[in-house]
């Protein structure tokens, strides 16, 4: 029955939000931690959280379920945007500028591949040989200094920011598309919703682009 059920529409609606859901859960974390760059004390703080999060057990159990969570968002995505487009396979008749419907609401699969390229590129940058070079020789690379040597170019900035404006057009429809999609809907509480989603989108998306832009402007050495 539970096989059934993700297997609906519905299910995979409810499966997408509750990952997606998952993974704003880590990008609390993940610009927390970034956001200790801003310091300005030669990466001593920043070096001390990322540290945390490279060796923790805890957190490198959670590693293994977000990388799940992103499979199973990314597919569950893709089988939607599919079938919609099966569904529809002579599309409707509609203006461009239908009210109350945002282009981002729109573009939400356009968004999510750009965001899925930029994390290929930004975990390939710092995670990936982190990673590798703790399982070769039991010790982290210089992340601090990685940073600081990688956004030196402009094109790693101006890469690392359109990631940047993609998820935080993603966040604007998927956070509080999520709660709508586990039923959490209601005339009291959904524009409060709304304008959380609105917030956490400007303050997480910000926070992770204002970082490149201070190290490449020497803000931040």
């Amino acid at each position: 029955m539970l096989k059934n059920i993700f297997k609906s529409s519905i299910g995979r609606k409810i499966l997408m939000a509750l990952s997606g859901l998952f993974l704003i859960s880590f990008l609390i974390v993940h610009a927390s931690v970034n956001a200790l760059i801003f310091c300005n004390d030669n990466g001593k703080t920043f070096t001390i959280g990322a540290h945390f999060m490279a060796t923790n057990p805890i957190i490198r159990t959670i590693e293994i379920i977000l990388i799940f969570g992103f499979i199973i968002h990314i597919v569950q995505g893709l089988v939607l945007w599919r079938k919609n487009r099966k569904a529809r396979s002579i599309g409707y008749s509609y203006k461009d500028n239908t009210p109350g419907v945002k282009w981002y609401s729109k573009s939400m699969t356009l968004l999510g591949t750009l965001i899925l390229l930029f994390l290929v590129i930004h975990t390939q940058n710092f995670w990936i040989p982190n990673r590798i070079h703790q399982f070769q020789y039991g010790e982290e690379l210089p992340l601090y200094e990685m940073i600081i040597e990688k956004f030196q170019n402009p094109f790693e900035v101006v890469i690392y920011l359109i990631g940047c404006f993609s998820l935080g057009w993603h966040l604007l429809h998927g956070f509080q598309s999520a709660f709508r999609s586990i039923g959490i809907c209601h005339e009291k509480y959904t524009p409060s919703i709304l304008k959380f989603s609105y917030g956490f989108a400007i303050i997480i998306s910000s926070t992770l682009a204002i970082m490149p832009v201070s190290i490449y402007l020497g803000w931040i050495k």
